[in-house]
């Protein structure tokens, strides 16, 4: 995707991870790696862009409604529960 240019990561790895880079999930190293490749390929940039735009307008369409706590609080019991049975 990167239109010829070498580039030090693969640009399947970068939009693998475009949903963590777009939530601020990832670690400083991670994040200038990223920010780099995206520097450097137009055809990524414009997915992130998309990406990104996507989240914005979810966010504004959805800044008033806000889940009760009580959701929240069994969704992240839940992910827990997954998680540690991932693990084993």
């Amino acid at each position: 995707m990167s239109g010829g240019r070498p580039h030090p990561s693969d640009c399947r790895e970068v939009l693998d991870r475009v949903y963590e880079y777009v939530d601020g999930e990832l670690g400083p190293h991670d994040l200038d790696l990223i920010r780099v490749h995206l520097a450097e390929c137009a055809p990524c940039l414009r997915q992130y862009d998309l990406e990104a735009l996507v989240k914005q307008l979810v966010r504004r369409s959805c800044q008033e409604d806000r889940a009760p706590e009580a959701l929240r609080l069994r969704i992240v019991a839940r992910i827990s529960e997954v998680r540690l049975t991932a693990e084993s």
